[in-house]
């Protein structure tokens, strides 16, 4: 991977110091990304592995753990030295100020104090950033992908579940709880499939990437397909792949109207594992959107994310430059 760096002044603050280098951690529901990253943005070392979710939520913050340690020996033994700050992006609900992960539905966990926890694990007073992992991908995104110039976008993630992150000038906005961007537990189709949340109809039920292979796996009667799946059968011009796919188009739309109502973003930026289908889901969106649009509304430009399932690692290492060069305070 090689990527240009942002235009800021962290090679020049990273020479003066003689940090060569930051700890980047991308945390998902079943794999962990991770890197050491220069101050030009290019992974120096990268690996993936298991979460460790199989055991539950103490399981997977050790092993989160266990891997900045891993990741602290691979750097003072490759770079002479300990890193210059290190980088957490963390899925559900994220407290960044405080570097707490409030919530995951996924892992189970629930109030971990991630930022103690990896400095006690880092040692020798290595400065650690916590985020969530959207806006980590957003903050990536506008610095080095899709979002580069654009004052103000939305990011939406379709993956397992749905969420967005807004940007804003160089600043993703977290809320008044760190709570902002839970576009996937929207309602959109009242009295519909039930949520891990609580709730019926919420958009992540009925048009995450999850949701479409699920549907598209009972539609074909063939347990195991997924949305890649269903994007190749759409197509190819299969009839039953494009009743699900219309489905989840129809319904993401007016999940994204009410964002782009209350939001206002000039670009809607579109990535996760759906978009991965590229103009097969672009185009109809688009369309649907045209469609629901009415005089109130000013549609943003959409496009595709530009980093893929890169942009929540190198963001990360981002994060963790801006913590190290005290850009952004903690």
């Amino acid at each position: 991977m090689s990527l240009p760096q942002d235009g800021r002044r962290a090679g020049q603050v990273a020479a003066e110091a003689h940090d060569s280098y930051v700890l980047a951690l991308d945390v998902g529901g079943t794999t962990m990304k991770a890197a050491l990253t220069g101050p030009d943005n290019v992974p120096r070392f990268e690996t993936r592995r298991p979460t460790g979710s199989g055991v539950g939520p103490d399981g997977a913050v050790a092993a989160i753990l266990d891997l900045a340690g891993e990741l602290r020996a691979i750097g003072e033994e490759r770079f002479g030295g300990p890193p210059a700050a290190a980088g957490v992006a963390l899925p559900g609900i994220v407290d960044e100020a405080a570097g707490v992960a409030v919530y995951s539905a996924n892992l189970g966990w629930r109030d971990v104090p991630f930022r103690r926890l990896l400095s006690e694990r880092l040692g020798g007073g290595i400065p650690v950033a916590v985020g969530h992992d959207l806006r980590v991908a957003a903050l990536a995104e506008g610095r080095l992908g899709a979002g580069v110039g654009v004052d103000r976008f939305l990011l939406v993630a379709l993956g397992t579940g749905i969420a967005a992150a807004l940007s804003i000038d160089g600043r993703t906005e977290p809320g008044a709880h760190g709570r902002a961007g839970e576009l996937g537990h929207v309602v959109v189709r009242p009295g519909g499939p039930p949520c891990s949340c609580g709730q019926r109809g919420c958009l992540e039920v009925v048009a995450s990437a999850a949701a479409v292979g699920r549907a598209w796996a009972a539609a074909a009667g063939a347990p195991g397909l997924d949305a890649a799946d269903a994007a190749r059968a759409v197509a190819a011009g299969d009839p039953r792949a494009a009743v699900v796919w219309e489905r989840a188009v129809d319904a993401l739309a007016d999940g994204l109207l009410a964002a782009i109502s209350l939001l206002d973003p000039r670009t809607l930026i579109v990535g996760g594992g759906l978009a991965e289908a590229g103009e097969t889901l672009l185009t109809p969106l688009r369309a649907a959107l045209a469609a629901r649009a009415v005089v109130l509304h000013q549609l943003p430009e959409i496009v595709p994310a530009g980093l893929g399932d890169a942009a929540g690692c190198l963001g990360a290492g981002l994060l963790a430059w801006d913590r190290a060069l005290a850009v952004v305070p903690s």
